[in-house]
Parts: C-alpha cells; structure tokens; sequence
C-alpha cells in the first residue's frame, strides 16, 4: 500500500496548474485518460507516475466546493480481494476501469465523507462479446 495520488479541486486551473509546475521542477503536465477527457482537469507526471490530480470546480453545490483536495488515491493489490472486502462490510462503491494506464479503480467514502479512490495496476478483462 501506497500513496497513489492526490487530487485537488479548484476554480483556477491554469492558475494552479501554473503555481505547482513552476514550484515542483520535477512535475510536469501529460494527458490525463480518454475516460476523464469531460471534466476540465490537469494530470502533473513525477517521472512515470501522476501524482498530482487538478480538477476544475465552480464551488457551489454539494461536495463541490471548489479550492479543496477532493480525494487521496491509495494503490492496493488485489482488486478483487478488495472489492469482494468492501462488498463483504456492505461498503458502498463505484468503479472505473482505465485500460489506456492498465488501472482498475474503485471509489469509498469513510464515515465522515471524504472520498478514497483506491487504484489497482490488476489486468482489466476483456468485455464479453454480445450474445444474439
């Protein structure tokens, strides 16, 4: 278990994307996956890993408030072990798969509220073909 990447909302994007690029001289900006290309966002590389997530918020309405971390990702093994867990502690869940990065990903939230976004580098399977 490690510290995947953390994830921060704000309403000034290139402001924030600016401020850690210029302050971190080992981070730089890559393309963030296909499956996430909708919301407005950055994706800030150290070396081979995107550690630091930015995502665009207007800060009204719930849970999203904008100029705050989002979430924490947490890399785990075992994505089914895991899953099967969270299923077994009737913890609620939602997951994404991101083949382009060979990454599974489910998403808790603790008690209080914030959100974990664990990631797994587990083989994602191939979707079944349609029966007719």
């Amino acid at each position: 278990m490690h510290l995947d990447h953390i994830t921060i909302r704000t309403r000034d994007l290139p402001g924030t994307k600016s401020f850690f690029l210029e302050v971190f001289d080992e981070l730089e900006e890559r393309e963030r996956p296909q499956a996430i290309q909708r919301i407005p966002g950055h994706w800030l590389y150290a070396r081979d890993k995107p550690i630091v997530h930015l995502i665009g918020a207007r800060g009204y309405g719930i849970d999203s408030a904008a100029e705050a971390y989002d979430h924490v990702g947490i890399h785990l093994d075992d994505y089914s072990a895991f899953r099967a867990k969270l299923e077994a502690l009737n913890i609620p869940y939602s997951k994404m798969d991101l083949a382009e990065r060979g990454e599974r990903r489910l998403f808790l939230r603790t008690p209080s509220g914030p959100l974990i976004e664990a990631v797994f580098h587990d083989p994602i399977p191939e979707p079944q073909e349609q029966i007719q």
